[in-house]
């Protein structure tokens, strides 16, 4: 046994009568070859009732270790490819070599099949409760590049680590193990740490842990570390060291975050301010020093304006970096004194979190705006959101997800969250859920039992129904709603006033729940913008009648401080003056805003554009009643003046969104739109469809990339022709189109097929298509695509093909797609092409179908973006016998679905490069529009 591995047993023996658990490292770090060779000892109690015949370790630098990790697996859900395309050595991974007994016999172990960052090992006797296991642990570390979780080694060879080394998972009658899923929560139980980590000299140390004694030798340094009761244990290798230490009257901050040049002054003087804070209102911290790192802010952000370019402050004097200092120091203090399971318990620590975010504000900068100094200028302080205070944005955050009907109860698994949720809407509902509570109990009842449970719990395993308990133990009132209603479900909160009855001496109204919750409401009574009075009324099932005194009151409002996340809050006040003065006065504004719930909101916004080659740029007006908020109602007049056609065209559509809550159909939409655009020069067509859809998801598991819809509608197309060069027959029809579409839009595996049913008047079709993609571990892309098409009748005119399957450019009669130059026979803008019924990308010389088509085109990649094509299929015509078809080429998917070139290479017309204006053979795919390629952002975060 060497000496280090002495050094390790010696520590075990001498500090046993400190702590339960004990964990002991002796690490020698490779640098250049980013590895570290680790002996390990683990001293653990068995503090259940169960005997224990084996245990699991954590070992979550393993999950870098292959593309087939729940962490890969996490990072393809979200759309990114940097996990995926990474070379092999940019990954890390774990090889363990041995774990022994505390007697040097060897233990099996092995890795669990659904869970690589699992170890389980075979203990060699039953552990029976109250006793400890000890083993000791030899292994390999191979530490991942920081691309992938901003943890890991860095591009000038720095180690910023987190979770690195091996550790017990939590037995609390099951054990407590999951995988990493870059989420920051691993759940261990707290341990006495001692580390002995051997680096080069030209490296600087930086941890939470106290520094017990340094040695060097000619090239290495060898630091000793001591940690008591840690669950955390973050270690900064940095050559170009950027951290600043301050030591408060509280504990020392040791910090890397970016501070915009402030002075190391100023820098103290926040810091101080801050722990103060922190120290009044959790309590001591039960260590001498937290590591607020800069890493850890761009994981939990202060989103909204505050991500705003540098040279862009909107905020005053160093207000920016008070408040990253302020909830990155939260987090961390939180994160290393209350031991909740971070992965079902999160909820608690977020909301207290984000609760004391909302308190400092209110009590440091009362009249902080969302908008900082922006409110103020010219033209900005006109819209409703120059007048909403800072802390509303939390409101704001979360009901983007709520109207969207995207929101998730907060005991929802952490790693089943959208990503939305998981980093920004979940956190806001747990720190908005007590404010709420707060209000409502009163007496700063949930302020002084988070104390207390801060100060009973520090450092002892918890869960969030200790809270629960202590809260009721400190209140007489009711608060069963706040655990079942705003916890543990995704119910919206909605209420409504109505039918005010007004006497000489009272008032008599009816609160409506609209909706199945069970939660209190605050009623004011308000003159002339001055609070009379305040009250909550509770359990409203249904509709609830009072009558209170009549004073001189000249409203009744409900939720005025709008401390309650409401859905509606348009319906929530009566007028006791007058009778017309319940109707909300009109308000006009440019550009969108704030939901301003006082006013019936109309919005202006100047538009240019450039839809197609015959309008040209366009320059009009959008007339909508969107907020930044979606409405279950909406309208839009977009009338635009066209500068190539000369003429008015635009559109208008009216649409209603019914939400329905805890099924796999979650919304139905049903709409009407009209508009009129140019399809040819000096060719206009107007489209009139109104329509209804059906959307359905896997209400269980939101994060799955599964889903479908089932859309009805009837289109009424009329074209006008005054280019005597274009023949147009049929130029007005109708048509009744069925389509249902289901997919999985996954990053490695996409699947999409759909079924479309049309029926006019002359003629009839079915069609049906199937797409696969599958990305390979080697990188390798395979394409699939089938379609199958046949009339069921046609009776359009025989010389026409307007309404026939297209073997490479579709006519588009239903006016669906994007084309730029619809009616183009030749030039770049012919070229373009939308990948849909034939899919063909050469023109051949028999381009329609008007009897039955069948096409199947794949592709795969050769390198990199680069990939080879091709494409069979038989076309079928009237009287004539199906004709066999092909054409193969190199494709540059350069963003797929919206940037791609193809080039032909070889068809049914032969060697196509050797053909004169090869040019113009070339096919683009490409899209300018911008809810396109919005698509892009919300796939990673919806």
């Amino acid at each position: 046994m060497n000496k280090h591995f002495l050094f390790c047993i010696l520590l075990l023996i001498c500090t046993s009568m400190f702590g339960q658990n004990d964990i002991n490292i002796d690490a020698k770090f490779d640098m250049d070859n980013r590895t570290a060779k680790v002996m390990q000892s683990i001293r653990y109690k068995n503090t259940s009732k169960d005997t224990l015949k084996t245990i699991y370790l954590n070992d979550w630098n393993n999950s870098f270790s292959t593309k087939r990790t729940p962490l890969a697996d996490r990072f393809t859900e979200e759309f990114s490819t940097k996990f995926h395309f990474a070379k092999s050595d940019m990954r890390g991974f774990t090889s363990i070599t041995a774990i022994k007994t505390d007697t040097d016999e060897p233990l099996e172990f092995n890795r669990l099949k659904a869970h690589p960052d699992v170890v389980e090992v075979h203990l060699a006797a039953a552990l029976l409760p109250e006793q400890s296991y000890e083993i000791q642990l030899f292994y390999i570390l191979q530490f991942p590049v920081d691309t992938f979780t901003d943890y890991g080694v860095t591009d000038t060879n720095e180690f910023n680590l987190k979770y690195w080394y091996l550790t017990p998972a939590v037995y609390d009658g099951a054990w407590q193990y999951y995988s990493n899923k870059n989420l920051d929560d691993l759940y261990i139980p707290k341990a006495d740490l001692h580390l002995k980590l051997e680096f080069p000299k030209n490296y600087g140390l930086f941890s939470e842990l106290d520094i017990q004694n340094i040695t060097q030798n000619d090239n290495t340094q060898t630091f000793y570390l001591f940690g008591k009761d840690r669950v955390d244990s973050k270690l900064y290798l940095n050559k170009f060291p950027n951290f600043n230490v301050v030591q408060t009257d509280h504990f020392t901050v040791i910090t890397n975050l970016e501070s915009g040049g402030i002075l190391p002054m100023d820098r103290a003087i926040i810091t101080d301010k801050v722990t103060q804070f922190i120290h009044q209102n959790l309590g001591s911290y039960p260590h001498k020093s937290l590591l607020v790192t800069d890493i850890e802010y761009r994981k939990d952000p202060l989103y909204g304006i505050n991500q705003l370019p540098k040279f862009i402050n909107p905020f005053p004097g160093n207000l920016q970096y008070e408040l990253k200092l302020l909830k990155t120091t939260l987090k961390n203090y939180l994160e290393n004194t209350l031991l909740l399971n971070p992965r079902t318990d999160y909820w608690l620590k977020d909301g207290i979190q984000m609760y004391y975010l909302m308190k400092y504000v209110e009590e440091q900068y009362p009249d902080l705006k969302l908008l900082g100094t922006l409110a103020n200028v010219w033209g900005v302080r006109s819209f409703h959101a120059a007048d909403v205070d800072f802390n509303e944005q939390y409101n704001l955050y979360f009901m983007q997800m709520v109207r969207t009907n995207r929101d998730q109860a907060l005991t929802t698994p952490k790693d089943a969250l959208l990503k939305f949720n998981a980093n920004i809407a979940s956190k806001y509902k747990a720190g908005i859920g007590l404010k709420y509570l707060d209000d409502f109990v009163n007496e700063d009842t949930v302020e002084n039992t988070i104390q207390q449970y801060l100060q009973q719990f520090s450092l002892k395993r918890t869960t969030t129904t200790d809270f629960e308990d202590l809260l009721k133990q400190n209140t007489d009132k009711d608060v069963d709603w706040f655990f079942k209603d705003y916890i543990n479900t995704s119910k919206k909160i909605d209420f409504k006033i109505k039918d005010v009855i007004k006497t000489e001496d009272s008032v008599t109204f009816t609160i409506k729940n609209k909706r199945d919750t069970d939660v209190p409401v605050s009623l004011f009574t308000i003159k002339n913008d001055t609070i009379q009075s305040k009250q909550w009324i509770e359990h409203i099932h249904g509709s609830k009648t009072l009558t209170i005194p009549r004073t001189d009151a000249t409203k009744l409002v409900l939720n005025y401080d709008n401390t309650i996340p409401e859905y509606n809050l348009r319906d929530n006040w009566k007028s006791l003056e007058g009778w017309l003065f319940n109707n909300k006065p009109l308000q006009l504004r440019v550009f969108q805003d704030i939901e301003d719930p006082n006013y019936n909101q109309v919005f202006f916004m100047p538009l240019v554009e450039f839809n197609n080659i015959y309008d040209g740029i366009t320059l009009g007006a959008k007339i909508y009643n969107k907020t930044l908020l979606m409405k279950n109602f909406s309208y839009r007049i977009s009338p635009k003046y066209s500068f190539n056609s000369q003429t008015i065209t635009g559109g208008a559509t009216v649409g209603y969104t019914q939400h329905l809550e805890d099924r796999d159909l979650y919304r139905i939409t049903y709409g009407i739109g009209g508009s009129y655009s140019s399809f040819a020069e000096d060719a206009f067509v107007s489209v009139i469809k109104p329509s209804v859809s059906f959307y359905f998801r896997d209400h269980s598991n939101y994060r799955s990339n599964k889903g479908s819809y089932l859309n009805f509608r009837f289109l009424n197309i009329s074209r006008t022709n005054n280019n005597s060069l274009l023949t147009v027959s049929n130029p007005d029809y109708s048509v009744f189109n069925v389509r249902y579409v289901n997919a999985l839009t996954g990053l490695i595996d996409y699947s999409k097929f759909y079924y479309d049913f049309q029926v006019a008047q002359d003629f009839g079709k079915l069609a049906v298509n199937y797409e696969f993609r599958k990305l390979a571990e080697n990188n390798r892309q395979f394409n699939f695509r089938f379609f199958a098409g046949t009339f069921l009748y046609n009776n359009t005119d025989v010389n026409s093909d307007y309404f026939s399957f297209a073997l490479d450019r579709p006519t588009d009669y239903l006016f669906d797609y994007n084309y730029l130059g619809r009616s183009e026979a030749s030039g770049i803008f012919s070229q373009q092409i939308i990948i849909a019924e034939g899919g063909f990308k050469s023109k051949l010389d028999t381009p329609f179908a008007n009897q039955w088509m069948t096409t199947a085109n794949v592709s795969t990649t050769l390198w990199r973006y680069i990939e080879a094509y091709g494409d069979i299929g038989l076309v079928k015509n009237k009287s004539v016998d199906p004709i066999f078809v092909y054409d193969a080429g190199i494709r540059l998917n350069l963003v797929t679905d919206y940037f791609e070139l193809y080039f032909p290479l070889y068809s049914n017309l032969g060697w196509e490069v050797d053909e004169p204006n090869y040019s113009q053979r070339i096919r683009i795919k490409f899209t300018l529009d911008p809810e396109a390629l919005l698509g892009l952002f919300r796939r990673k975060w919806y």
